[in-house]
């Protein structure tokens, strides 16, 4: 890994946070990919920290299944599973249905009218199948609707997942036939929140989240992503 930011935090978080943090993005998103032997002096180097607060954030990243300690080899970062992915999309997507009631509550025009603005500028990608510009509109679609809420303790959770999803959920969007569909749901959902339809509302965003779940985990087993745990 030949870039990696490791950051002083501004709210002085203590140095092994700031190591997990810095770890579990690089992880998440590649840099440091699937198999990579995690030797502690050599991360201790590039984070420029000593080895306790690195060993500290390598137990914590253990516990998130991200890393496991290998005989002979030491700390290896682990590959995704089918099963690690389907299992963040359903904790995702539990919590977001959570949030909906709160969202039908609280939208006011200012809301519907910044989600349309969103929407208005993924047609432009979606008319040029421009995968790389869709993919971040839609999650701050689906990010912006889900803060409307205000349920913050619901939110912090959902935002400890996001960095997965992130990850993932560009498999599902690159789908053509999935894009397209997608992209009229999130009109429809903004129908039904402008029309305070909850029900309507619940039954389209169900159906929404647990068909994108399902196409990135296609798009994953046609990736010859490992069908069991490591």
């Amino acid at each position: 890994m030949s870039v990696m930011r490791f950051t002083p935090s501004v709210e002085s978080k203590p140095i092994r946070e700031i190591a997990y943090e810095t770890l579990k993005h690089a992880i998440i998103t590649g840099q440091i990919p699937a198999g990579a032997r995690i030797v502690e002096t050599e991360y201790a180097d590039k984070l420029h920290i000593s080895r306790t607060p690195l060993r500290e954030a390598l137990r914590k990243l253990e516990r998130d299944g991200l890393v496991e300690y290998v005989l002979r080899r030491g700390v290896v970062v682990r590959a995704f599973t089918i099963a690690d992915v389907e299992e963040i999309y359903t904790i995702r997507n539990a919590l977001e249905m959570l949030t909906l009631p709160a969202i039908i509550d609280n939208a006011t025009p200012e809301d519907i009218r910044s989600l349309r603005d969103k929407l208005h500028r993924m047609d432009a990608f979606i008319n040029q199948n421009d995968i790389e510009g869709v993919s971040p509109l839609a999650r701050s679609f689906h990010d912006e609707l889900t803060a409307i809420s205000g349920l913050n303790r619901i939110l912090r959770v959902i935002q400890g997942q996001d960095e997965y999803i992130r990850r993932f959920s560009a498999m599902s969007i690159a789908k053509e036939t999935r894009r397209k569909v997608a992209h009229e749901e999130h009109y429809k959902l903004l129908e039904y929140l402008e029309q305070r339809d909850l029900a309507s509302f619940e039954r389209l965003m169900r159906k929404h989240i647990e068909r994108s779940k399902e196409t990135c985990l296609m798009a994953l087993s046609e990736a010859n992503y490992q069908p069991t745990r490591a």
